[in-house]
Parts: structure tokens; C-alpha cells; sequence
């Protein structure tokens, strides 16, 4: 299957390392991964944030990019982010709509239906679990507001983490609770923000884990942030990341925590 990677301008700017990953592991599967360029923000920020004109004709970015990808043979678009592909599913043909954007409420809606957060793509349309990982850690995983609420991954992932070998997982308590980022909710509502992180760290090291995987990089900064900040030494590592390693290469050691400064 030729598969277009959507990257996220988090993932690109941030820990780009996350969709190396994605296009590692979806190769390994056997699948053409092309990156067409011209792709940015899907405009999540935006909308959330609540300037939706603003965002119009970011969507329209985004659809431009993919639909050209989709003429060339594209089948799919794959992000490594839960929280993008709700977006692309549940925001973006409405506020193109609102504008009277009509006939681009209609391509993204088009779009949206070819699009997969990860963990979707490798068990609902390649039907596969097993992805040959290995990864010989204790890890948690910690499902994401987005992926949890909006897209309904479910089990996906953690039925992907039993299948890596040498992986032991063990279970999050209270793993259905928000670890507080929220984008900019974290910036205007710090105070909040912070004492929301506090219990999800908690509960993280209350696992013992030496490992935090999620779905989200944007998510996983903010826990890894915290934890580095703690010296907990506890890393966040996306899921990608994970079912990129095998024993033949290196496993993935990046944290998607920022430096802290010695």
C-alpha cells in the first residue's frame, strides 16, 4: 500500500524522530511511505484556541497537500498523533463549512476518511498486532484525551504494546485522566494545568515504570518535562518509537521530554 505520512508541525519541529519512526515501521510492514510536501498544521491550535477564519485557510493548506498525495496513488494518511487526525476528523470540514467554504468542507470531509491516527491504521485497516517490536522495557501507557475521547482508539494500542516482545506493561491507575497540557490550556491556565500534571506524574511513577508512551508527542513533552524536572528518571517515548525498535537496531532512546539545564 503506497501510505502518505502526515507528520504534524509538532512532531517536525519538535522530536522529529517520531515520524521517522512511523515511516520506519510502516516500510518495515511492507508499505510505500511518501511525504508530500507543502504539508504544515492541520490548524487544531487555531480552532481550539477559537479563532476558526483563521483557520480556513490552513485547513485548506492541509487539504491542498493530501488531495494532490491521494491523485498520485496515495491509499491512506497516517499521522503519529491522536489528537491531529480529530482535528482533520471533527474540526476541519466544519469550520471550513461555517465560512462558507463549502466545496472545502467537502474535500477535507473526503479527506478525513482516509485518514488514521496510527495505531487505527495498523489494526483496523492493516489487521495486524504484531508489528515484530522489541523493546526490553517496563513501559505505561497513558491514552490521550483526543485519541481516548474523540477517536476512540480504545484498546489499539495497548493490544499493539503486549505484542512487542520483551515489553513488560503495566497498568496506568487513573489512566482515563487528562495529564493537563490541553495546547494552550497549559499556558493560560498554568496553575491548573500544573496541579493536573502532579497526579498524572503520581501515577506514572507509581507504576514504576521506566517508560511513558502515549500517542501524542504534545502530551508526552508535558509529562516527560515534569518527570525530567522531578529527576524521576522515568522517560516518555512515543508509541511509534516503540513499535519501531526491534533487536536488529537501535532501540529508540530520544525522550520527548525537553533538556533539562544541568
Amino acid at each position: 500500500m503506497k501510505v502518505a505520512l502526515f507528520a504534524t508541525c509538532l512532531v517536525d519541529t519538535m522530536v522529529p524522530q517520531v515520524a521517522r519512526a512511523t515511516a520506519v515501521l510502516l516500510e518495515r510492514l511492507g508499505h510505500e511511505v511518501v511525504v508530500p510536501p507543502g504539508q504544515s498544521c492541520c490548524g487544531q491550535m487555531h480552532v481550539n484556541t477559537g479563532y476558526r477564519r483563521e483557520a480556513v485557510p490552513i485547513v485548506a493548506n492541509h487539504v491542498r497537500a493530501f488531495a494532490g498525495a491521494l491523485s498520485s496513488g496515495v491509499e491512506a494518511i497516517v499521522a503519529p498523533s491522536g489528537s491531529c487526525v480529530a482535528s482533520i476528523h471533527h474540526q476541519q470540514a466544519a469550520v471550513a463549512r461555517r465560512a462558507g467554504e463549502h466545496a472545502l468542507a467537502d474535500d477535507a470531509a473526503a479527506l478525513a476518511d482516509r485518514t488514521y491516527e496510527l495505531s487505527q491504521f495498523l489494526v483496523d485497516v492493516l489487521g495486524v498486532t504484531d508489528v515484530g517490536a522489541y523493546y526490553p522495557h517496563r513501559v505505561t501507557y497513558h491514552p490521550t484525551c483526543h485519541s481516548l475521547r474523540m477517536l476512540r482508539v480504545g484498546d489499539r494500542p495497548l493490544r499493539l504494546l503486549r505484542a512487542v516482545r520483551g515489553l513488560d506493561l503495566v497498568e496506568l491507575p487513573a489512566a482515563d485522566q487528562c495529564c493537563g497540557f490541553g495546547g494552550t490550556f497549559a499556558v493560560k491556565n498554568a496553575e491548573t494545568s500544573t496541579a493536573m500534571l502532579t497526579d498524572k506524574m503520581a501515577n506514572v511513577l507509581s507504576t514504576h515504570a521506566e517508560v511513558c508512551t502515549a500517542g501524542d508527542a504534545s502530551c508526552l513533552m508535558h509529562i516527560g518535562g515534569g518527570l525530567s524536572r522531578l529527576r524521576s528518571g522515568t522517560r516518555t517515548v512515543h508509541l511509534a518509537e516503540i513499535l519501531a525498535s526491534t533487536e536488529d537496531a537501535v532501540t529508540p532512546q530520544q525522550s520527548t521530554s525537553p533538556a533539562v539545564p544541568t
